[in-house]
């Protein structure tokens, strides 16, 4: 159904996703990356907190990426989904207008989401060591 080549343009486009939110993150840590976490409840709004839990989301996006880029495979693909997920759940609970931004910051998730899903069924199994 897709060609390899197919495929391999949407992983390395997911690469490129997970690597620069990552670098972009770190970057903005005192910027936008901390505006993002205004939503947090008071008693969360510590500068250690969120400095943990941006410097956290983006040593996750770093590892996804460089994952991808170097073991794809269906446990990447799936351990992608489900961050990407949680990531989306917590940034709904957090500052629900998001899914209201014009530039979509959490509409754009919705593609990504199905970009890996086919990823994920075009992968191949691992071989199991208990098949002859």
């Amino acid at each position: 159904m897709f060609t390899q080549a197919t495929l391999r343009l949407l992983r390395y486009s997911l690469v490129a996703v997970w690597l620069i939110t990552a670098v972009v993150s770190v970057w903005e840590l005192h910027g936008q990356s901390r505006d993002l976490l205004a939503g947090l409840p008071a008693a969360l709004q510590t500068p250690g907190w969120t400095t943990a839990l941006i410097l956290g989301g983006a040593a996750a996006d770093a590892v996804l990426g460089v994952w991808m880029a170097l073991r794809p495979g269906r446990a990447a693909y799936a351990a992608a989904l489900l961050l990407m997920a949680t990531m989306t759940v917590l940034a709904t609970v957090i500052q629900p207008d998001l899914w209201l931004h014009p530039l979509g910051p959490l509409t754009k998730n919705l593609p990504i989401a199905a970009i890996l899903w086919v990823l994920l069924h075009n992968a191949p199994h691992a071989a199991r060591a208990d098949r002859p």
